[in-house]
């Protein structure tokens, strides 16, 4: 009997698979779909987090990220001879090659690039005359026997650093090379010979035999100390005033250590082992940061100390850039959680909104089924057989399509993601189904909230929910949005919090508004407009769920869209703070001005609009405040004694407020800088005085600081009062905070050094005009700026995912509205074919079902609107988008970037969806009018 079941089991699913090919492909496609997507981000985020340590790895200074092991030169109490070994190169290879394999994973050493070596810590003053002395300094020398010379440079002049003999520390002669800019600084030439001391005051002459060319001047041989490559002009830390000295390195042949043990140069052995981060991932960022601190101070270090000896010390600048990267990582992971549990609700919802479509179309099959005796453990293991064998092979290929089109990610939490999604379908469906055929159901009955109405249960888990999510969305904004701990997964579940409150009230109070309108429309002529209004207000007892998918998707679309939006402005932002204008002209060094001929030429340029000269004068010495001014007293904010200097900028006034409009400063006072009276314009050649008071316009913090009375100033452009006549917080091309601004007509010396323009002038003809003036003039570019927010890995990497779930969101929220439609599609034949026969014209048809359908999706679009607003007013206190935006650029404003709506986010996807439940409530109507009544109506079909 056993036998027979299975037999007659397998049968049964061929054909229900052959009998509706085009559902179990649907929900193949569908599985598919969202187990890529499910697979792919925890995979996309390893990806981005590896490139990103990678990257942060590769572009640091070698000098911060090359590890180093160094001890003291072997102890003056060991014999001689073991004193000279230990400083010889076979036994710092040695050695070496012992701390490669100490190293604890998942640290790798770059093994083309370690060196090994003896080095002097302590400069030694070369007196040769012919060395070049600024300040009448000697320069002063270090000295290093480098493994490796030959390996990482080529010859450029004379021949390669040699030891002719064994050399010891009694070796008194011994052979030297340096750089090429190391010879072009310090005019060095071949042959040339430099002394350096021993302890006895005993020269060691250093023979320079030849200048070498560093093949990878920026790799880690190199730059882990670049005084090997390049000299330096450094100054004098013991002179009473500033003076300069060269500093600059000699490269010793490499076996020429011992030598050194003789000098009071303190010399010392030392290893740069250059990290490898190819094999590195995301998450090993963590171990990382505990391996370095172990080495650093810990069991690690007793390791290298067990190779290297007892004095060893471990240093290294890599934890700060691995700790670095994890602060990025960070700030970015909480706003990627708010898009991975978005979209992965509304995911899940779709899922189980495929479920019940799926379970509507075969309801009375399996009705039947049960009326026959069959038993419900028996129907489940047949529905979730037929259902696996669609979903886990479209799960699995959806997981292999993952893998192979995103790299670089640990391969578990994404098979895990799809298994959820591939479990969630199974389980879900089959229960779904079999659940509703526990009692029997009268052929036939309705099911919309006229009569079947939600059980008190159901009503009493709803109002369980709706408390939950009020609740959690109260705390959030009580505590606030920052967590130290990491991502917080209530202020990443924020949309489905805020999603979930609306559905589960817009589904309960959206039918009473439509009856009550419907009362007025049953008195007209025409019975469209009753017939659509009272069939949508009668909701389906389950609208919840497609509602609750339509709010998800579009608040998250709403979220990411914003969040993008937020990134593009805040660079555009940060480019016109760094240059002011469209383009700046100004000066390599601050004092230098601008011709009048040059200004001329760049106004009369194509596609310049305007142009705004400036006088700009920096660190201009403010006055004291009076004893017993209030405003020296500073309101909090900093004080207004904390202001010593400030920025004087002379203006055109009219120009500058042109310019002001342009680029979206705040408007510019003009009329208060009027150049008369006593600010009138000097004659050419007179001079200014105390008794001159210039109208100024003020930051807040040097208004504050300079108080409502005159005060005087000396500055390059002359000497005068400033009386201050107005406020603003921002001015153009500076970043200060604190800047005066004033009529530059009013200026003693009124020579622009600044010329900022708007438009969009030709880059190539502006920098050639300016060039023909000298090339102590520099051109800026917006634009040029804005390019240099390029994105690093994990930016960009971010970006990606952000775009993805935008997308996503409107296609699971279109699909939503489509699952919706279809699920109530027969009923809506059925009806037009009943009506048709009626006297319902073709027209009427379509203009009934476009208006049924519509209160819905405007329903869907306004909650959708409501709920993404809602999301990021929630969550805008706590997103800062700056490391998106602007880490990594140097020099750029760090100051918080917050979340902001954007409007085209929000309004495109809810414009979306009602355009979309239009067009295909038309479809239906034009497909039923094709079909005759006959077929839609069969004896005895109650539908």
């Amino acid at each position: 009997m056993r036998h027979n079941n299975r037999a007659a089991t397998a049968p049964w699913i061929r054909t229900r698979l052959r009998t509706a090919p085009g559902a179990a492909t649907a929900l193949a496609v569908l599985v598919l779909v969202t187990a890529f997507l499910a697979a792919a981000f925890p995979r996309a985020v390893d990806a981005y987090e590896t490139k990103g340590l990678r990257h942060d790895i590769r572009s640091a200074a070698p000098s911060r990220s090359v590890m180093e092991v160094a001890r003291p030169q072997p102890g003056l109490e060991l014999p001689q001879a073991q004193r000279e070994a230990e400083a010889r190169s076979p036994e710092l290879a040695r050695v070496g090659a012992g701390l490669l394999k100490v190293l604890p994973a998942p640290l790798r050493a770059d093994t083309s690039s370690v060196a090994h070596g003896v080095r002097t810590t302590k400069p030694a003053v070369a007196s040769e005359p012919w060395l070049p002395r600024p300040d009448a300094i000697p320069p002063r020398l270090t000295y290093v026997a480098q493994s490796g010379l030959k390996d990482h440079a080529t010859l450029a002049s004379g021949a390669w650093p040699t030891t002719p003999r064994e050399v010891t520390s009694d070796t008194r002669a011994v052979q030297g090379a340096v750089t090429e800019e190391t010879a072009a600084e310090l005019k060095v030439k071949v042959g040339a010979t430099v002394e350096l001391l021993t302890a006895a005051q005993e020269p060691i002459t250093v023979t320079i035999t030849g200048i070498v060319a560093p093949r990878d001047p920026r790799g880690s041989y190199w730059s882990a100390d670049p005084l090997l490559r390049s000299p330096s002009l450094v100054p004098d830390p013991e002179a009473p005033f500033p003076v300069y000295y060269w500093t600059g390195t000699v490269l010793l042949a490499e076996d020429t250590g011992p030598a050194l043990l003789s000098t009071a140069t303190e010399p010392a052995l030392f290893w740069r082992i250059p990290p490898d981060p190819a094999g590195l991932t995301g998450p090993d960022g963590a171990r990382l940061t505990s391996v370095i601190a172990s080495l650093e101070s810990g069991p690690g270090l007793l390791k290298v100390r067990g190779t290297a000896g007892d004095t060893a010390v471990f240093a290294t600048g890599l934890g700060h850039i691995v700790e670095a990267n994890a602060r990025m990582r960070d700030a970015i992971s909480p706003v990627i959680a708010v898009a991975a549990l978005g979209i992965g609700s509304v995911a899940a919802v779709v899922l189980l909104m495929t479920g019940a479509l799926i379970g509507a179309r075969r309801r009375g099959e399996l009705a039947l089924m049960r009326s026959r005796g069959g038993s419900l453990r028996g129907i489940g293991g047949r529905l979730l057989a037929e259902t696996a064998v669609t979903v886990l092979p479209a799960t699995a290929l959806g997981l292999l399509l993952a893998v192979l089109t995103v790299g670089d990610g640990r391969w578990w939490p994404g098979a895990l993601a799809a298994a959820g999604v591939g479990l969630l379908v199974c389980v879900a469906l089959p229960l779904r189904t079999t659940l509703q055929h526990v009692r029997p159901t009268l052929h036939g009955a309705r099911e919309d909230m006229v009569s079947a109405r939600p059980s008190r249960r159901r009503t009493v888990a709803e109002l369980t929910l709706l408390v939950l999510a009020v609740g959690a969305v109260t705390a959030l904004r009580r505590r606030g949005t920052s967590s130290d701990g990491g991502t917080d997964l209530l202020v990443s579940a924020a949309p489905v919090l805020v999603a979930l409150i609306a559905a589960l009230v817009l589904v309960r109070l959206y039918p009473l508004p439509l009856r009550l309108a419907a009362r007025p429309m049953a008195r007209l002529r025409g019975a469209i407009g009753f017939l659509s209004l009272a069939r949508a207000g009668r909701s389906s007892a389950g609208g919840a769920l497609p509602l609750l998918a339509l709010l998800l998707a579009l608040a998250t679309a709403a979220f990411g869209g914003s969040v993008i939006a937020g990134i593009g402005d805040a660079r555009d932002d940060a480019a016109l703070a760094a240059v002011g204008a469209d383009a700046r002209i100004s000066g390599v060094s601050e004092r230098t001005t601008l011709p009048d001929e040059l200004v001329r030429t760049v106004r009369e340029l194509d596609g310049v609009r305007a142009a705004a000269p400036l006088r700009v004068e920096h660190s201009v010495a403010l006055p004291a405040p009076a004893a017993g001014d209030g405003a020296a007293d500073g309101d909090g904010t900093g004080g207004a004694q904390d202001v010593g200097a400030a920025t004087v900028v002379g203006v055109d006034p009219a120009r500058y407020a042109e310019l002001a409009r342009a680029t979206g400063l705040p408007a510019f006072p003009a009329a208060r800088l009027k150049a008369t009276g006593s600010s009138a314009p000097l004659p050419e050649g007179g001079s200014s005085g105390p008794e001159r008071v210039l109208p100024a316009i003020a930051s807040p913090a040097v208004a504050a600081r300079l108080g409502g009375q005159p005060q005087y100033l000396d500055t390059l452009s002359g000497n005068f009062k400033v009386q201050i006549v107005g406020t603003t917080p921002h001015a153009a091309s500076l970043t200060t905070e604190n800047f005066l601004i004033v009529n530059s007509a009013a200026l003693e010396e009124r020579t622009p050094t600044t010329l900022l323009l708007t438009g969009a002038p030709d880059p190539g003809k502006l920098r050639a005009a300016v060039e023909e003036s000298g090339a102590e003039y520099a051109v800026q570019l917006r634009s040029e700026e804005r390019a240099r927010y390029v994105d690093t890995p994990m930016q960009a990497g971010a970006e990606r995912i952000y775009l993805a779930a935008v997308a996503a969101g409107a296609g699971y929220a279109l699909l939503a509205v489509l699952l919706s439609l279809l699920q109530t599609a027969p009923e809506r034949k059925t009806l037009l074919a009943r009506l048709r026969t009626m006297g319902l014209t073709t027209g009427q048809g379509r203009r009934l079902l476009a208006f049924e359908a519509t209160p819905q999706a405007l329903l869907a679009a306004g909650g959708g609107l409501f709920t993404g607003w809602a999301t990021i007013a929630l969550l805008s206190p706590g997103v800062d988008l700056v490391p998106l935006a602007l880490a990594g650029v140097a020099g750029s404003d760090t100051s918080p970037v917050l979340l902001r709506t954007d409007l085209w986010s929000l309004g495109l996807p809810a414009a979306g969806v009602v355009a979309l439940a239009a067009a295909v409530a038309g479809v239906q109507a034009w497909w039923a009018s094709r079909r005759g009544s006959i077929t839609e109506l069969r004896a005895g079909d109650s539908r």
